[in-house]
């Protein structure tokens, strides 16, 4: 599904779809944690101070997965082929969320990088046929400036990037 940011700390976007008239939705919920422990506590509370507080700021929206967020970056970034994108790492699994973990490579690569080089990025995604995501360069590029201000905040705090998903 296409989408228009992406979501930062403590913030939500929801994925929705039919399913025999009702509205069934998935929600990703995209924060920084110091360490996977902190992480794992977020659904207990969902409270902000437990999503990495007020100092990374509000987040931003998305309908984007992680994994796809991940090979967005790994491929326009890094030059990394689709197929050899890492998989997230799965901190919790409960009947009724899960929090992964996005590695530093999903994070690193857009800090100290110019608007040639995420523009460069957002046409290559952009061209990648058979996947998942937005399609236009454009919104890739401004989903890929909102996961660098993303990626800034989460260093300066010192934090890992987390996805928590529920139904």
């Amino acid at each position: 599904m296409e989408g228009a940011g992406l979501a930062g700390i403590g913030s939500t976007a929801k994925i929705r779809s039919s399913r025999g008239g009702g509205r069934v939705g998935v929600t990703y919920k995209y924060f920084g944690a110091p360490d996977g422990a902190t992480a794992a506590r977020v659904p207990i509370s969902m409270r902000p101070e437990e999503l990495g507080g007020d100092e990374l700021g509000q987040g931003m929206f998305t309908k984007i997965k992680p994994e796809t967020m991940a090979a967005m970056v790994l491929t326009g970034i890094e030059g990394i082929p689709l197929h050899r994108v890492p998989p997230l790492e799965l901190v919790v699994l409960h009947p009724d969320y899960a929090v992964v973990k996005l590695p530093m490579t999903v994070v690193d690569p857009l800090r100290g990088v110019g608007d040639e080089t995420v523009g460069a990025a957002a046409f290559i995604w952009s061209t990648v046929p058979d996947r998942a995501g937005p399609q236009d360069a454009f919104n890739v590029y401004q989903l890929l400036h909102r996961w660098q201000d993303f990626s800034d905040r989460l260093h300066e705090a010192g934090h890992q990037a987390y996805c928590l998903v529920w139904p």
